[in-house]
């Protein structure tokens, strides 16, 4: 009898009492902490959490096999159907067979949904069987965050990505790249924890007091200009399509602060779009003729040679300097130039005797010059894994001396973008080297934690007549020299320089024709307000390749189109024009704003898409509704909302509210951002 009964046990009961045993025990579950999100200067986010829902079955559910599975077999027709009609997938009959399976295995982890979106999940719940709760319907439902990038192409490797994923080792580990690689301690947060008492059925029980509460990730503020980035972005992106080059960057400083305001990066993929898929900004390359810029400070500073000595360089286009033949890209227009226009012209030949004449005895101290140009050490950028830039040696017998005259003009030495980048916003802010940054602020429910200020590398990189000589020089390329002809009829003035470096690194060597195509100046020239950098690598053997014709033609149209958005609208006029009656700022519920549209029919631009608040705001006399955001325990900006809006939105925030007026809201007591504590009082007044 006591077999017979063990064999029942096993054979009939087996599923049922190891599950009981399963359930009959305590354990500790881990309370996400929410990511912090990565916004642009002026408050857009750039980088953001978004909630996804997996959706699971228990088909051992209690609920859902009593009755011989009367509740399951009741809703099935009708599930399969909901399934097959809103996801599209798969039909009717195959989401039937597939639970009908898993119900007869009785899979108590069934997987039907993955990463479903909170629009899909709310369809979703009320779906036949679904709609009856857990216990009946045996529906598990996981959540999950995604890290989601609203403006996609626009900055996408800067601000980088924060990806989860499962080692060999089985352990969760993390891959981030960008911002939030560099800032992942403050975006992470710290996961919190609750011991869970399980009973029969698979239900977890929390037990009192048990619970410590997740601290939700800091938010990271950058410098990051959307406006700006999709300038530089757009303007590269079309050069690159054009050139069909395998990859360019542009770059665009504020020149006092040493602020970022747009690093775009393009990658060419094998279908031949482009894509933000790499840091090319820190990739350390031969530069070519913008490194001419150091020389001619050195030579400068060092006093060996002034801005109007005359330099010969021949009419042949080559010249033998020191040991090595030396060979401009271009004939000079005249053989003998003045140090300026060695410069404007981007002659090798005169860069390299000015340097020979300053550095021939002794070559190491041109490495002291760029040392102190802040050339041959890591940017200071605050990202991680920025590489160091190499360069040949010095100080060796027999080879320093052709390595100091290559390096005068570009060759036989690495460094970025990044750091030509500052060295020319040094020129162009009057000597003062800023550290070139990226993030503004860190906050905290919009209470500012940390705040980063523009940091000065070097207070004076050169004396100031080395300064205005090399401002003159910078202005006299454009004016007279490589890139006069890309920069005819501006309307304003820009100093830079051009770069063409024949490229030799890794698998592709001089033969290949590959070059570098690199323009860095700033603008406006008299008081210069961004410094911009383009590099540009082209196909091998490509016909237009020098930086004057490829980089150059970037330069112009950022250059153009940030001086008429942020520049002359700095200066003031004589004349007041009258208040654009065609402008309008609304708030309130995304539906209600664009049913009123739509019943109008007026046409707009829906930049909310799923979002339940938005705004409303003229864009070339066109309304466009974009998204508000809304955080718990955060102030939202409830200014253009009606009344029922704003009442709504600010009391289920927790917020009491007065009101003053009527009409539409003009003032709110608490400024938006500021946290929100338990019972804030919050005065709104309308008109």
């Amino acid at each position: 009898m006591v077999l017979g009964r063990a064999f029942y046990i096993q054979r009939f009961q087996g599923s049922y009492w190891r599950n009981m045993s399963d359930s009959l025990h305590q354990r500790y579950i881990t309370l996400d902490a929410e990511r912090g999100t990565i916004y642009s200067e002026d408050g857009q986010m750039l980088s953001t959490s978004i909630p996804t829902f997996d959706i699971y079955v228990d088909f051992n559910a209690e609920g859902l096999r009593e009755k011989k599975g009367k509740r399951f077999i009741e809703n099935l027709d009708s599930l399969s159907l909901s399934l097959a009609n809103y996801f599209q997938d798969k039909t009717q009959s195959q989401y039937k067979r597939e639970l009908q399976q898993a119900y007869k295995l009785k899979d108590r982890y069934f997987l039907l949904k993955k990463k479903l979106n909170f629009e899909q999940y709310k369809v979703f719940r009320d779906f036949p069987l679904v709609r009856l709760g857990r216990n009946k319907s045996g529906v598990i439902v996981e959540v999950n965050s995604k890290r989601e990038t609203p403006f996609g192409l626009l900055a996408n490797r800067t601000i980088g990505l924060s990806r989860e994923f499962v080692g060999a080792d089985k352990k969760t580990k993390k891959q981030n790249v960008g911002l939030e690689m560099s800032y992942d301690s403050v975006l992470s947060g710290t996961d919190g924890q609750k011991l869970v008492r399980y009973i029969a059925g698979g239900t977890a029980i929390p037990i009192e007091g048990s619970q410590t509460d997740p601290i939700n990730g800091k938010d990271v503020y950058t410098t990051i200009d959307v406006n700006i980035q999709d300038i530089a972005e757009t303007a590269l992106m079309r050069m690159m399509m054009q050139c069909e080059g395998p990859y360019g960057t542009a770059i665009v400083m504020e020149t006092t602060t040493g602020k970022i305001k747009a690093l775009a990066n393009l990658g060419r993929r094998p279908d031949g779009t482009y894509w933000e898929d790499d840091n090319y900004a820190l990739r350390a390359t031969e530069p070519g003729s913008t490194i001419k810029l150091a020389t001619l400070l050195s030579v400068l500073e060092k006093g060996s040679s002034s801005i109007d000595d005359k330099v010969e360089v021949g009419g042949a286009g080559r010249l033998q300097v020191g040991k090595k033949i030396v060979v401009d890209a271009e004939r000079s227009p005249r053989a003998v130039l003045t140090v300026r226009e060695c410069f404007a012209h981007s002659s090798n030949v005169g860069m390299s005797k000015l340097a020979y004449k300053a550095f021939a005895q002794k070559p190491a101290e041109l490495k002291d010059y760029l040392h102190k140009f802040h050339l041959d050490v890591r940017s200071p950028i605050d990202l991680t894994n920025v590489p160091k830039p190499t360069m040949a040696p010095l100080n060796q017998k027999g080879s320093a001396e052709g390595n100091m005259l290559w390096m005068s003009f570009g060759y036989g030495l690495q460094v970025s973008a990044l750091h030509t980048l500052a060295l020319y916003n040094a020129i162009a802010n009057n000597g003062k080297m800023m550290k070139p940054y990226l993030v503004n602020s860190i906050r905290n429910n919009g209470v500012v934690v940390k705040q980063f200020e523009p940091a000065i590398m070097e207070q004076q990189l050169c004396k100031p007549e080395v300064i205005n000589a090399a401002r003159s020089a910078m202005e006299a390329t454009v004016t007279d020299g490589t890139a006069t002809r890309v920069f005819k009829g501006m309307t304003f003035a820009v100093a830079g320089k051009t770069g063409t470096a024949h490229v030799s690194d890794g698998p592709i060597k001089y033969a290949h024709g590959v070059y570098q195509a690199t323009f860095a100046g700033y603008f406006p020239a008299d008081k210069p307000q961004f410094t911009c950098i383009i590099v540009i690598r082209t196909k091998p053997h490509a016909a237009s390749h020098y930086g004057g014709t490829v980089a150059a033609p970037v330069f112009r149209e950022i250059a153009t189109k940030l001086y008429a958005m942020y520049v002359e609208k700095k200066t003031p006029s004589q004349f007041f024009t009258a208040k654009d009656s065609s402008a309008f700022f609304y708030a309130g519920n995304a539906v209600d704003i664009k049913k009123v549209f739509q019943s109008m029919s007026m046409p707009f631009t829906d930049s909310a898409k799923t979002a339940t608040w938005a705004t409303v705001y003229a864009n070339n006399y066109s309304p466009v509704v974009r998204t508000a955001t809304v955080r718990q325990q955060v102030m939202p900006n409830v200014k253009g909302m009606g009344l029922k809006d704003a009442v709504f939105l600010l009391e289920n925030l927790g917020v009491k509210v007065q009101v003053k007026g009527k009409g539409k809201v003009v003032v709110q007591s608490v400024e938006a951002g500021r946290p929100l504590g338990k019972g804030t009082a919050v005065l709104i007044e309308l008109s």
